[in-house]
Formats: structure tokens, sequence, C-alpha cells
């Protein structure tokens, strides 16, 4: 057995040191992958890219453009005088991040058509428009005559379309870059007329991650085996003056695969060489929005515009607009506008500044993991858990720390997710192999004991073994009981039907038990109706009284609860209802408690004075008509809690007086305004009672019965009281103290 166990202890893990391996080597795209991205995007929120200003600027169709401006899509024509400014201000690259799929509406010969179609007579608006250019031509005359214009076209997973118009020219090195490029089956373009005056045509188009999160921005996408710029690529190429893309691959000079990594590894734009991703794209590292970045369109049309705003610069025209819906969640900005997507990306492109994944990344993450689980076999049979558990915890701090520094310092993303999982997976399974040995010799414990002695102690006992013996301590605990009154009366009435006698017992001590157990109280024995419970042992509770007097008030609003659904069911079955009642009485107190009993059987009890006072002030709860009785050490442990003293009592077996306490809510109750009132004058009734001034007494009692009703059976008690003494005073030597007859 102990060869089998050892063999365990060293198989599972190494089983899923492999596991872990093949999973890091291979990667594929699940849950883990998820949980890496989100780890980086955290990163991106703590540390973004510090804006550094460099020649891109948006031109944004904003609300305040659309306000001012007119609601959207404006008239060609107005966009052409936005071309044309724009190029007079000196704008290196002018960059449509909007598809003019369809001809303008507003061009007379459109407006002429909608016109007719509605029987409108349109001959001589024919004959006086004739004169009026058409506005897409317009815009595509100021496209023209800019030079340096780019449209957009979208890519659709929808096959059809016309084919955009190719005004870049591609060169490849290494493996064929094609089956890394992301492929789709149609195109949406702009008009044929725009197309062919721009200098440059960009997809607008880039997919979100599974989780619609937008982290980069590809710079060539396909259909079917023809390659496309996107619009960030043909922007920069546009306004470097470059004719082809140089797409760089595995498999060229210089360049290996490392873990798999296959697909591109660069393109050269111009003079610019990008590092990008296996597909083609740039990962974006964000900067928070900066207004610098940003022109609103309307400015662009104002007389006192600003050349030194776009001068030099690539111009990127698109819309932040909410009801254009061109909004993409970023890691750092859940409504960020698409087009500062192509933005960030340009800015990167010209600064030199790329977040890069490198391709030998997985390879050192699997060699991570390969050292740190193999030295975690090796040490867990020696150290133990506890300080193979610190190991573990300082291989994954190691693990972020070095992607954290990594991203910080270098810009390269490691993940630590991975290596993090896996030296956790073997930490786990030779802890879990332990644990279950220990736990079989626990339940050797708990099937021995766990009929015998109360759940919690069962537990010390499976941590402690040597406590299986006769013996107890001396501590200070809060005991409590619990009887329901004129049991006896309902055991007669039901002595025929003792299956329902039963079920009725087993209703009520089920939720009283379930409340006492919730708050870290002990149930030491049940005695019919009667619960015996105490707090602060087996387990230290610093806080037992608190506990105890919050399951006293719990257990009568349990009780209120139960006696509402037994009084339904006696309607519903025509019996007559007798609701239940209970008594309750705590103490606090120092009493021994252990195993008690014999060397054959023994059981976990207290015992000592307070247990026998909480039993008696229990009977008093029903003699003072209140339903939770507290001793005055009890009291002290909850001293701002909704309790007032009821009385000086000798009970019944004991010569002392001591101070009894109605409870009546717990500590939001007792510092209300209201309880304070109603406490001062009940603390004025009882000394007006002790100082024999009976009127006075009587009157203020009446006021306490107004505003206390709960307490109208001790009021009572109190009413006979000082009726008595009226016609027959008390002795002179009389202090107030009552003395008990009954327990």
């Amino acid at each position: 057995m102990f060869r089998v166990r050892m063999s365990l202890t060293l198989i599972l893990p190494l089983l899923l040191l492999l596991a872990a391996l093949m999973w890091c080597w291979t990667d594929p795209g699940n849950i883990i992958d998820r949980q890496r991205r989100s780890v980086f995007d955290y990163y991106q929120r703590l540390a973004p890219r510090a804006y550094q200003n460099a020649p891109v600027r948006i031109v944004d169709i904003d609300d305040a453009s659309l306000a001012q401006v007119g609601q959207w899509p404006w008239p060609r024509s107005a966009v052409a005088a936005m071309v044309g400014r724009l190029s007079q201000a000196g704008a290196s690259a002018i960059v449509f991040d909007i598809v003019f799929a369809e001809p303008d509406r507003t061009s007379p010969s459109q407006a002429l058509a909608i016109w007719a179609a509605d029987g409108v007579p349109v001959d001589a608006l024919r004959h006086s428009l004739s004169g009026v250019p058409d506005h897409d031509a317009l815009l595509a005359k100021a496209i023209h005559d800019a030079g340096n214009v780019v449209t957009g076209f979208g890519l659709t997973d929808a096959a059809g379309g016309r084919k955009p118009v190719l005004r870049s020219g591609f060169a490849s090195l290494g493996d064929d870059p094609r089956p890394f490029i992301p492929d789709y089956a149609g195109a949406v373009d702009s008009l044929p007329i725009l197309e062919r005056a721009a200098a440059g045509n960009g997809s607008v188009s880039f997919s979100s991650d599974s989780d619609f999160i937008l982290r980069r921005v590809p710079l060539v996408e396909r259909v079917g085996q023809q390659l496309y710029p996107t619009l960030a690529a043909e922007a920069l190429r546009v306004a470097e003056g470059a004719h082809t893309m140089l797409i760089k691959s595995t498999g060229a000079s210089g360049e290996y695969g490392f873990g798999n990594e296959k697909g591109i590894v660069s393109i050269r734009i111009g003079r610019t060489i990008v590092p990008t991703d296996a597909e083609g794209a740039v990962l974006i590292h964000f900067t928070p929005f900066v207004s610098r970045r940003v022109v609103p369109a309307w400015q662009v049309f104002a007389d006192n515009f600003d050349p030194a705003l776009v001068r030099g610069c690539i111009v990127l025209i698109g819309t932040s607009a909410a009801g254009l819906r061109d909004i993409r969640p970023s890691p750092i900005d859940p409504v960020m506008a698409g087009v500062e997507a192509h933005a960030q990306a340009l800015e990167q492109m010209l600064l030199g500044h790329y977040l890069e994944r490198p391709d030998w990344a997985r390879a050192a993450e699997f060699c991570f993991v390969l050292v740190i689980g193999s030295l975690l076999i090796l040490v867990l049979r020696t150290l133990g858990a506890v300080w193979s558990g610190v190991l573990v915890v300082g291989a994954i701090a190691a693990a972020f720390a070095a992607s954290w520094h990594a991203y910080t310092a270098d810009l390269m993303l490691f993940d630590p997710v991975t290596p993090s999982i896996a030296a956790f997976a073997v930490y786990l399974s030779s802890t879990i192999i332990g644990y279950l040995r220990t736990e079989s010799e626990k339940r050797h414990v708990r099937s021995a004991f766990g009929q015998y002695l109360s759940p919690a102690l069962v537990e010390e006992l499976t941590r402690d073994r040597s406590r299986l013996k006769l013996g107890g301590d001396l501590r200070e605990m809060t005991f409590l009981f619990c009887d329901v009154r004129g049991f006896t009366r309902i055991s007669e009435q039901l002595r025929y039907n003792p299956q329902s006698l039963t079920r009725l017992l087993n209703r009520f001590l089920t939720p009283m038990t379930d409340i006492i157990l919730s708050r870290r109280g002990t149930i030491d024995k049940y005695m019919g109706d009667c619960i015996m419970a105490f707090w602060n042992a087996p387990l230290d509770d610093p806080e037992h009284g608190a506990h105890a007097c919050a399951s006293a008030l719990a257990m009568l609003d349990a009780l209120g609860r139960l006696n509402v659904a037994l009084e339904a069911e006696a309607l519903a079955e025509g019996h007559v209802f007798r609701p239940l009642h209970v008594g309750i009485g705590l103490n606090t107190g120092q009493c021994v408690v252990g195993n008690m009993g014999s060397d054959q059987r023994f059981d976990y009890s207290a015992i000592g004075d307070p247990v026998n006072l909480a039993s008696r002030l229990e009977g008093q709860s029903k003699a003072y008509g209140v339903g939770i009785v507290i001793s005055e050490t009890t009291f002290s442990t909850i001293p701002h809690w909704a309790a007032v003293e009821i009385d000086l009592v000798v009970v019944k077996g004991k010569e002392e007086a001591i101070r009894l306490y109605a409870l009546l809510g717990d500590e939001a109750m007792g510092r209300s305004e209201a309880f304070a009132q109603f406490r001062a004058t009940h603390r004025e009734m009882l000394d007006a009672y002790r100082q024999r001034k009976w009127d006075d007494a009587q009157v203020l009692l009446d006021h306490c019965r107004t505003m206390e009703p709960l307490l109208g059976g001790l009021y009572d008690v109190y009413a006979a009281r000082i009726g008595n003494f009226v016609e027959a005073p008390p002795p002179s030597d009389w202090n107030g103290v009552y003395i008990a007859e009954s327990k």
C-alpha cells in the first residue's frame, strides 16, 4: 500500500506536468487564452501607452458636427469641400474610414429620379438643374485634385459584390503569407468613380476577439487569393509615397518559427518596417482618449479653421457619433470610436512603438513550466505541502512579475496564466493525494464517534486525536435553555397520535437547531421539548454572548413563522389551532466543559452553577410574561442591545439576588431614540417601585404599557404587586428583591 501511494504521489503530478507542457506547446484557443487576454488587458489599464505627438489626426464627425452641419449622410459636395480644405491645409494623406457605397441622393439626378417616382413633374426642373454638377463627381474631382486620398471598402463573410480597386502592390519573402491572413468572401466597396480618383483604397474592416474586444488592427486581408491592404497600412503607404508592401514570413532569411509559431513576421511599407503577429496584425498599445488627436469635423468648415492642426498629418475622417454605430470596445475604453483604432495603429507605426508577443514567447513559457513543474515534483516529497505551497506562490508571483516587467520595460507580452495554472495543478495533485490519505484516517474517527459527539467536536478530534480522553477545561461560556410552554398539555392532546406529536416536535426543533448552529452554538442535549445549547466551546468564540442573544431573537422569529404555518394547516384540516409559545433563558459564566462520562461512554458537555442558573432563568420567563430572560452577566456582553431590567430576584436554590433583563431586540434597536426613551421611563418605574412610591410607579407603569405592548405580561405582574403592597405594605427592611418560589 505504501508503494502504491508513493507511486500515485509521483505519477499523477508527472502526468499533469506532461499535459501542461503539451497544452503550453500547442496553445489551443480556450478559456485559458481568454484569461491570458484579460491579464494583458489589465496591464494596459494599469499602464496605457503615454501619448506622444505623432502626425496623425482624426477629423471626427461627432454629435456636435451633426448638429451644426446636418444629419448624416452629408451631401458629397460638403464632403468634397472638406477634402479641399484639408488638402489646402497640407495634410500628408486624407483617409476615409467611411464606405461611400451608394450614390449621393442629394445629387440633382438622384433627387429628380426620386421625385419622378413619387409623381412630381420634373421636366422643367431637369432643364434647370442640367448645369448643376453631380455631387459624387464633385467629390471624385476633389479626391483627384488632392492626390493623397485613401477611400475605404468593407469586407464581409457574404459572397458577392464588386472587387475593390487595388492601388497597392504586394511582394513576399519566405512562406506564402496567404494561408495566415484572414479570408473574406466578398466586399462592399465605394463608388467606382471615387475609387478610381483615389490614390489609395483600404479595408475598413477588422474583427474583434471572441469576447468582442478590439486588441489588434490587421494590415493586410484577403478575398480568396487576392490580398488587400487595410486602411491603416494604405494610409501609411500613400503618406510615404510607396507603391508596394513587402510581407516577410517565416522561412525568409533569418526568420524561424519557435513553438510552432509560423506565419507573418513583419510588413514593410515604404521606409517603415512593422512587426506583426502571425496573421499580419499590429497589437495596439492603447492610449486613453486624447483630445489633441481629434479635430471635430465642424471646425474644418469654420472660417477660422487653423491649417496647423492637420499640416503634415495623416488625417482620418471617421465618426464617434453614437447613432452612426462605429463604436468598438477596447481594453481600456468600452466605447472607443472605430476610427481611433486605425489612428492608434498609425501612431505606433510612425513612432516605432510596437507591443508584441514574440514568436519565441511560447518556447520561453514552455521552459518555465518545465523547470517549475519538475522542481515542485522533487521538493513536494521532502518539503511538505506548506513549504511547497510557498514555492508555488513564489513561482506564480515570479511569472506575473516577469510578465509585467516584460510589458512595461520591453513592450513584450508573456503569458503568466498558463505557467501559473500548470504549477498550481502539479502542486494540487500531490496535496490532494496527501489530503485523501489523511481524510481516510479522519473518516475512521468520524465513524467511531460521530454518533455520540457534536459535529464541531468530531472535527476537533479529527485534527487532534489526543483529545479522546476524559477531562475538561474551565472557560467563560454563554448558556441557552429553550422550553415549549404547556407541552405537557399538547402531549396529552396528541397521546393517541404519536406520529403527529413527533412530527410537531421535529418541526419545532429543526429550525431552532439550525439557528443555534449557524451562530457558532453547540447543542448540548435535547430534553423532550427543551433545548440546551452553549457558546465558546469546543470552538473559541469571543462574541459568544452576542451570538447567543442573536440566536434567541432569531428563534422567536422562527417560532412566529412556524405558528403561521401551523395555523394555516389547522384551518385547512378543520382543527383547533393552539399556537406554540416558548421561554428562553440565557446566562454567562465560567464552567467546566469537556468530555464527561465513563471510560466506556462519554459525552461533550458543561457543568457548573451558570448552567443551572440559565435553566432557572428560562423558568422565570413564564413568571414575568417575557420571551427571553437574560442575566446581568449576559447583558454585560451586549450593553447596547435592546434589553431592560425586569427585577432583582433570588431564584430557587440561590441565596443572592441577581438582576434579570428582558431581551427585546438587537443593537440597532437598542441604539434607537424611541427605545432609549422607553428604557428611561421603564427605569423610572422600577425606581419608584423600589422606593415605595406606589402611585408614581403605577402612572409610569401605565405609560410603559403604551410604549412597549410586548411587555404587557410583565406590567401585569408589577400592577398586581403594587396593588398588594398598597393594601399590605412590605416590611421596613424590604429592598425590592423578589423571592422566586418556583423554578
